[in-house]
């Protein structure tokens, strides 16, 4: 079923997996601002719609994402604060959007995914590259600085000091450098990468959801949380999950030795 087809972003509803499909191939999918409100009503009807329980995105053609399409900061212009509100009031609203919802975010990169395009893949919460993936912050390059997230998301997957260094270069990171790194955690070859995302994000679908969003709840307050506030949180996640209807089929699914449904109740 599809859900939105804007042209240039496509978003589709199958099997329990909501797919954001980036649908500017002549552009290497860079994005414009209708492309982001779309992109973010995508997510924020995938956060409210009990049938999907996984978010992929991806790029049509042989690209990820090449960032924000660069007529729209010519259209701005150099006016600071009009600026500021285009990030700040458009681009920034799927940054947002991808933090309030708590089912699994994947970016199935197929290409190069540069700038801002970067940005996109690293606010997701998994990574998944073809072979002929590449990606780089890039912004160095246009004389800007990181303005969909880099420099927060970065570091907190590669650490401080190769953040920075990506960021200064804009060097390139090809698949088996990001999988060495941690910006990947798996890598496939171009001829298998779509039948492989899809397997792994119908795996994502196919668990109990109520367990996905707990978990992945307690992944991102612990991080800014003290072990002892991250153990009593958790306990309280584990005896509420413990009594749900997923709970009880997922232990009798095993006695039983079937595979179980899950009704994310």
């Amino acid at each position: 079923m599809t859900d939105v087809d804007a042209g240039d972003l496509i978003y589709t509803v199958e099997d329990g997996v909501g797919t954001i499909v980036l649908n500017r191939p002549h552009a290497k999918n860079a994005f414009t601002l209708e492309m982001i409100e779309s992109w973010a009503a995508a997510l924020r009807s995938a956060r409210r719609d009990p049938d999907v329980r996984v978010v992929v995105v991806t790029g049509a053609g042989n690209a990820f994402c090449s960032g924000i399409d660069l007529s729209v900061l010519e259209a701005v212009g150099d006016e600071p604060l009009a600026l500021k509100s285009m990030l700040t009031e458009g681009v920034h609203e799927v940054a947002r959007a991808v933090d309030e919802l708590s089912k699994p975010v994947i970016a199935a990169v197929n290409g190069a995914a540069v700038g801002a395009g970067m940005d996109m893949a690293l606010m997701c919460d998994i990574r998944i590259l073809s072979q002929s993936a590449r990606m780089s912050e890039g912004y160095i390059r246009v004389g800007l600085v990181p303005g969909d997230g880099g420099c927060y998301y970065l570091p907190r997957l590669v650490g401080t000091s190769k953040a920075l260094e990506l960021l200064w270069t804009g060097d390139f990171v090809n698949a088996n450098e990001a999988l060495s790194m941690g910006l990947a955690t798996s890598v496939f070859a171009d001829d298998d990468f779509q039948a492989a995302y899809r397997a792994f994000v119908s795996r994502l679908a196919g668990l109990p959801p109520i367990n996905v969003a707990m978990i992945k709840k307690a992944v991102q307050q612990s991080v800014h949380t003290d072990l002892r506030t991250a153990l009593d949180l958790i306990s309280s996640h584990l005896a509420v999950v413990h009594g749900t209807r997923d709970s009880h089929e997922a232990r009798a699914a095993l006695r039983e030795r079937r595979t179980p449904l899950f009704e994310g109740r």
